[in-house]
């Protein structure tokens, strides 16, 4: 049952402008998913560590990291995905609206999840299919998940037991099979200067 008496406070804060002319660049919201093992994570800890020699403010809300803590109460059934997708889009609106280069990397493997995402941040979102195939994935299996689900070890698995919805058309797509971290990293970035100018850098 939604909050009642809720009485926000937006107007009385500093404006959004005010936090992007100190910060010297516009927030933005930088959606990367795909399977497990593909390198949302790897792709985006590598361009963070390059905006960051720029001198940009940045973030990054992994998957997880979020469900250690802010999420560490859902599971992977369809309705505790959906929950994960909308506290991180939540959580990632906030800080874009303060000025913040947000790189989220979650796997969100359906359309509909990528579409609340996108209906909850707005203009800010930027989505990004991190491509690699299940069986690539299985075979880096840096984490160790996929010789799990292998034996039946985790349930729901995405790619095996629950199913990847691949984009139609993401405004960026990495594969990560035929290019390097280093690479996608300067695709990524490429795609998105124009997004985090402020105009005077």
């Amino acid at each position: 049952m939604a909050a009642t008496n809720i009485h926000t406070e937006f107007h009385r804060f500093l404006n959004r402008q005010d936090k992007e002319a100190l910060l010297g660049q516009r927030g933005l919201v930088i959606w990367m998913y795909g399977l497990s093992g593909s390198g949302k994570s790897t792709i985006a800890n590598a361009a963070e560590r390059l905006l960051h020699e720029q001198g940009r403010f940045t973030v990054i809300l992994d998957g997880d990291n979020l469900r250690s803590g802010l999420n560490a109460n859902l599971g992977f059934s369809d309705e505790d995905r959906l929950e994960n997708v909308r506290r991180v889009a939540e959580t990632a609106k906030v800080f874009a609206a303060n000025g913040i280069v947000t790189f989220v990397s979650v796997i969100t493997p359906r359309a509909a999840l990528r579409d609340l995402a996108r209906g909850i941040v707005g203009d800010d979102f930027f989505e990004v299919y991190v491509q690699a195939s299940f069986e690539a994935c299985a075979q880096r299996d840096v984490k160790g998940l996929y010789a799990k689900a292998a034996k039946g070890e985790i349930p729901n698995f995405t790619g095996r037991d629950s199913s990847f919805e691949a984009p139609e058309r993401p405004d960026l797509l990495l594969d990560t099979e035929g290019t390097t971290v280093t690479e996608a990293a300067a695709s990524l970035l490429d795609a998105i200067r124009d997004r985090i100018s402020d105009g005077n850098s």
